[in-house]
């Protein structure tokens, strides 16, 4: 230290707190000046109070670790320097400073005062030791001479920063501008400012700009060697080969990307055809200019081609019990499928065990596909990944619905721009086995197009034989899908192409009845609402009798997603009052389920309580399940007139023009004026109108309600029909009984009437349900009318006793019945000249003319 700086450092009086900022990557020398950005609170506040003093001087001290915010004692070093803020300007965002500053002296951190509301310290100043003599002249002259090299390498300095820097002869005041110019590494700034002999100082400073000088000369030699490499027309290679010399000046071994590729192709074990087609791409990528659109193309499709699972697998298990516990665990009821579910798996074990000691695991024929049908909600998918979880297999969705291009499934050729194989593909990457359970979701919900039909390329997917060989069009190559477990679900079977079903083992699924659907909710949905609302079993409790409530009142389905949807709908309204009292306990009773879901959405009250003429009740089957379907019938005084409204579908309408047929063909033994087309209008109505209705099996409920109408005979109560109907009243078979059944029990309907053909599905009901309900099996429509319909009365003549059929008409109203007595249909025949028929005439006669009114 000069006699001048000492006597600077002694002006200061070191008995007093200064104040302290802590910096960041970067160190303050004494004697330079440094450009500072504070933006932390404390240290802006620091700076705050340093201006505030006279001299408006302040300690820094570098961090130990720059990513600490709010650095303690233990953070910094305990050398620093005492400092003077030359200029202090607020930037724009009001928050942060701009300042300058300039070194003093070194001092050491002797105690912290206080770290709020900044940091306070005491400090005394550290002695250098100053050295003279021939050494010191030599050693500022070598590092000069250093430093004009270092600048003749580096331009970073400018001419008069060279200037004054070579006109310095301390070697403090030297070393130390130096070190904050041209040391970058905070921890060797850090060691510089702690070396106290300005000699070792500069002799490390040598050391520094030795070295970086040494790295800068052989950047230039690799820089200029590769540029003599270089073709002027290729100068895209540039920074490859700056890289591949940097790596053989080091040492370092230099590998291309073609041979990574080489190198993860013969590690992969590829089938000999496709290991062929990748190696011919590898070569041809590294024939490619890099600026070609090829290279992108072709090292993609390399890529997938590696990515893919061609030999990887996972182990099966084939412990059928623990499959069995699997799904009772998963799954509540649906007994009879978990037994198809666990046939059908011992089945394609016993293949796949014989096939390994066979020696062809991997090249054998699965059987046929797995396909689940049923409406939603009823656990379809749910049950594919309870079978993925007892294989011990990984499992794979893809969603088929609204697909409608067959490169979803096959992929695009390469020729088209950013081109990508189809979902199949795309899954088993994803996956990364060769042997995954692949769900194909809502495979009835394909539909084709101008691109082509999904359902088509699904086909060779679908198929055990061809499978094995299934070609991506973007791969071009064969790709092994025997080994996947195909689960396929759906929820009508006749909207899946022919072709399709016919490779598939169907199952069917249907709806829960009330009982399991009570089970399903205690077991299952409550436990997991409540998780996903952050509740807990003993915050809130729901019993059977409510759960049973919830679904009669608030849920019509044939699955138990509505239900899981009120679940939740209690427990967000239970987690409101829950966070206004943390210790409450709700209990979810009948008298306060109201308040969590209003009113019922559902009467509970079942249809056609009291005989009606003209109103039946069908049953009918849709993709959400079985519903009731009512059907009404009025007669008017007209000219024979057909009117349908409702949304009746072309099957629907045949079906009422084949009843018509039927009942005109029997007018006279059903007791009905055989020329009511001549003089009465007709009119069939299906509520709900914005419905749309199809399908054959309400041909027994139109034509009954429609001879109910005209025989005036009412319908008896508490009865629901379904059958297709033919023009000799022959009663065919119908679908989806077990559904049908299903929504008849649930409305509390207590007869049924079903084609005799039907009665073999009447074994799938469960039991429970039989017993609750009478089914009266029929062949033909005469054993639907005298089921369905109040027996005939005839009308009171001469030879009646009047008070017997008054006693009979009274006994039938206190039933809350209406009188069994026909009314004769009006009938003009003054008008209806048989000679003089027109041809509309005819065909109004005909029961075929109908219009909408």
């Amino acid at each position: 230290m000069s006699e001048q700086e000492r006597q600077d450092v002694m002006q200061h009086d070191f008995s007093v707190e200064y104040p302290l900022i802590a910096l960041k990557n970067i160190v303050a020398f004494p004697q330079n000046r440094q450009a500072l950005t504070i933006a932390r609170e404390k240290t802006v506040r620091a700076i705050e109070e340093a201006m505030l003093n006279p001299n408006h001087l302040l300690i820094t001290v570098a961090q130990r670790d720059a990513n600490i915010d709010d650095p303690q004692a233990k953070d910094l070093y305990a050398i620093g320097t005492l400092a003077e803020v030359v200029t202090m300007h607020r930037q724009q965002d009001g928050s942060s400073l701009q300042v300058l500053i300039r070194g003093i002296c070194r001092v050491t951190i002797s105690e912290y005062t206080e770290f709020e509301p900044f940091i306070r310290v005491r400090a005394q100043p550290e002695e250098e030791t100053l050295a003279t003599g021939p050494q010191v002249d030599a050693l500022v002259r070598h590092a000069t001479s250093l430093f004009e090299r270092y600048t003749q390498l580096n331009r970073r300095f400018s001419v008069e920063d060279i200037t004054s820097m070579i006109a310095l002869k301390s070697s403090p005041l030297l070393s130390d501008t130096l070190a904050a110019h041209l040391v970058t590494d905070t921890a060797q700034q850090q060691d510089l400012l702690e070396t106290m002999d300005a000699l070792a100082r500069l002799e490390k400073i040598c050391v520094i700009m030795g070295n970086e000088i040494e790295i800068l000369e052989l950047e230039t030699t690799i820089r200029s060697r590769v540029r003599s490499q270089v073709d002027r027309s290729q100068k895209e290679f540039y920074l490859r080969e700056q890289l591949r010399a940097i790596q053989e000046e080091l040492g370092m071994e230099s590998t291309s990307e073609t041979d990574e590729l080489r190198t993860r192709l013969q590690e992969k074990q590829l089938p000999p055809e496709v290991a062929t087609k990748v190696r011919k791409e590898i070569d041809r990528l590294e024939r490619t200019p890099s600026q070609s659109a090829e290279l992108s193309v072709i090292r993609s499709y390399i890529d997938w081609v590696l990515a893919l699972p061609w030999k990887e697998r996972s182990e099966d298990s084939f412990d059928i019990e623990q499959a069995r516990r699997v799904l009772d665990e998963d799954h509540y009821g649906l007994e009879g499928i978990k037994e198809r579910i666990l046939e059908f798996l011992a089945v394609r074990q016993l293949r796949l065990q014989a096939a390994q000691r066979q020696g062809n695991a991997h090249g054998m024929s699965q059987g046929q596909i797995l396909c689940l049908i049923g409406p939603p909600g009823v656990g379809k998918t749910s049950l594919g990944q309870s079978i993925a979880k007892a294989l011990n297999r990984k499992f794979a969705r893809i969603s088929l619905g609204g697909v409608h291009d067959e490169a979803e499934i096959r992929g695009h050729r390469r020729t088209y721009v950013g081109a990508l194989p189809g979902r199949i593909i795309q899954s088993m990457k994803m996956v990364g086995v060769s042997n995954p359970v692949f769900l194909l979701d809502e495979i009835d919900k394909l539909s084709a197009e101008y691109r082509g039909d999904p359902a088509a390329a699904l086909l060779e997917v679908l198929d055990a034989e061809q499978n094995n060989d299934f070609t991506d069009h973007y791969l071009e190559v064969p790709f092994d899908l025997s080994e996947v477990f195909f689960i396929c679900t759906g929820n009508i079977k006749y909207q899946i192409p022919r072709a399709l079903a016919d490779r598939m083992d169907i199952i069917d699924l249907p709806g829960y009845i009330l009982d399991e659907k009570v089970n399903i909710g205690t077991r299952h949905l409550l436990p997991r609402v409540l998780r996903e609302h952050g509740l807990t079993a003993e915050q809130i409790h729901i019993s059977q009798t409510v759960m049973r409530r919830i679904v009669t009142d608030y849920t019509r389905e044939a699955g138990v997603r509505n239900l899981e949807r009120q679940l939740a709908n209690i427990c967000r309204k239970a987690a409101r009052r829950i966070l206004g009292k943390p210790s409450a306990h709700i209990r979810i009773t009948q008298t306060n389920l109201e308040q969590y879901l209003g009113t019922p959405l559902y009467s509970n009250t079942p249809p056609l309580q009291r005989t009606q003429i003209g109103a039946t009740m069908g049953l009918a089957w849709t993709e959400m399940g079985g519903i009731l379907l009512p059907v009404e019938v009025v007669t008017m005084v007209g000219k024979g007139e057909l009117f349908l409204t409702g949304q009746l579908g072309d099957v629907m309408r045949e079906s009422v023009l084949a009843a018509l047929s039927y009942i005109r063909t029997r007018a006279e033994k059903l007791h009905i004026d055989t020329s009511f087309q001549d003089t009465t209008d007709v009119h069939i109505h299906l509520p709900e109108n914005a419905i749309p209705k199809d399908g054959p099996s309400a041909g027994i409920t139109i034509a009954t309600a429609l001879v109910s109408a005209l025989a005036r005979r009412p319908v008896r109560k508490n009865l629901a029909m379904t059958g297709e109907v033919t023009l000799l009243g022959n009663v065919l078979a119908i679908g989806g009984l077990k559904e049908k059944v299903l929504a008849a029990a649930q409305a509390q309907i207590k007869h049924l009437i079903i084609p005799a053909a039907n009665q073999k599905d009447l074994q799938e009901i469960p039991a429970k349900i039989r017993q609750q309900l009478k089914f009266t099996l029929v062949d033909n429509m005469d054993q639907v009318i005298d089921e369905a319909l109040e027996p005939y009365v005839e009308a009171p003549d001469s030879s009646t006793n009047a008070s017997e059929y008054t006693a009979h008409i009274e006994s039938n109203e206190n039933e809350n019945e209406m009188p069994l007595m026909p009314v004769p249909l009006h009938r003009d025949r003054d008008d209806r000249n048989s000679n003089n028929i027109t041809p509309h005439d005819q065909l109004r006669r005909s029961g075929l003319h109908s219009e909408e009114p």
